[in-house]
């Protein structure tokens, strides 16, 4: 019971000063701002796949955006759902708009690293920004808020895109899972330990990308286009977050658990391929939350009736508390992407979430993944 009680004080305090000292970061940063906007020409790029219906509504949206000096560019991979017609048909009637049709992928290439590579191969500005064709933008500052953020200093600007809120607990689920990945990844980027990036609102410099060779260190993953290249080339002094309410880019979710569980197998297959500090930390902290969790309810019987229930269920209260309060104020500053008072109910079912998921990361696939 000492050995148990030990790892229960452990993970416990390991929680809390992520909580104080690293997640509490994003309640206090500022987006930084350019003295003298240049306007820099920006490119913006959009994958898509069998994406008719959604490019319909995001092209008119990113056409009309609030920048004097940008471009999109829509990369239509195969589709075969009347894409290439309408983009044929209709890109002449946008200002901006001009797309580039692929007709074959070279069977060694991950499809997505391929269209994205062409994109930004062909863009006309340094800079790209990058979302996906369920995106829908906040507002018209989407491009200006952004570009606002890459100071002369800086090569990368990590945006944010929170899922549409639907009724169902799916839907919940994966909102909470985007708010807790969102503040890992802004908070530590904040300290200086970027690690990743989520490429449905992502920027960074084309020159930055081709001076690292792109994706090949990962051509023939399907997945890491947006984290893995960031966790290739982010650093303190090149990257910059962008928490500005108008930059935020809203994404369609999954709407079924089969579609849901191969998403996010997608994603748990490329995170074992970050850098060894970065999955140190991320562990730690997974780790550490279950080990708090089961702890508590192993610890009860055994300590109730002596002194050590008050402190196992006093160092456990002031986790809670104190996570609740720094998460409710991240959460405000995330656009309220689920509701603050239900974030012990999350705490708990992340904590179970985190069980499975790790358990099935473990499991060997043979199922090649496809990139949507």
């Amino acid at each position: 019971m000492p050995f148990l009680f030990s790892i229960y004080i452990f993970s416990v305090g390991l929680q809390l000063f992520f909580i104080l000292f690293v997640f509490a970061k994003v309640n206090r940063h500022e987006s930084p701002i350019q003295e003298e906007i240049t306007s820099e020409g920006v490119s913006v790029i959009v994958c898509a796949w069998n994406e008719l219906e959604n490019l319909k509504e995001l092209i008119p949206l990113l056409d009309e955006q609030d920048y004097p000096n940008f471009e999109v560019i829509i990369m239509d991979d195969r589709s075969w759902d009347g894409t290439h017609e309408y983009l044929m048909k209709e890109s002449s009637a946008f200002q901006r708009v001009r797309f580039i049709q692929i007709e074959k992928t070279p069977e060694h290439l991950s499809a997505k690293k391929y269209a994205l590579t062409l994109g930004i191969k062909s863009a006309k500005y340094d800079v790209v920004l990058l979302t996906d064709a369920d995106c829908r933008p906040q507002s018209k500052e989407w491009i200006k808020g952004m570009a606002e953020c890459l100071l002369p200093e800086k090569q990368i600007v990590l945006g944010f895109s929170p899922y549409y809120t639907e009724k169902s607990f799916l839907n919940k689920l994966i909102r909470y899972e985007t708010f807790i990945t969102a503040l890992q990844y802004f908070s530590l980027a904040i300290k200086g330990q970027p690690y990743m990036g989520v490429g449905r609102n992502l920027m960074y410099r084309k020159s930055l990308f081709l001076q690292n060779k792109g994706f090949a260190k990962h051509t023939n993953i399907v997945g890491g286009d947006d984290d893995l290249f960031m966790n290739d080339v982010a650093t303190a002094e090149n990257t910059a977050v962008c928490l500005n309410p108008d930059t935020f880019m809203y994404s369609v979710p999954k709407r079924t658990w089969d579609a849901w569980y191969r998403q996010k197998t997608r994603h748990l297959s490329v995170s074992k391929y970050y850098r060894f500090e970065n999955k140190l930390i991320l562990g730690s902290l997974a780790s550490t939350q279950i080990f708090s969790w089961i702890l508590l309810f192993v610890l009860i019987p055994f300590t109730l009736e002596t002194v050590l229930l008050y402190a196992v269920l006093g160092v456990f209260a002031l986790r809670l508390i104190t996570q609740w309060i720094v998460f409710a104020k991240a959460n405000q500053r995330f656009d309220n992407i689920f509701k603050s008072a239900t974030f012990p109910l999350w705490d708990f079912l992340f904590t179970l979430y985190f069980l499975i998921m790790g358990v099935n990361n473990l499991i060997p696939r043979k199922k090649k993944m496809r990139w949507k």
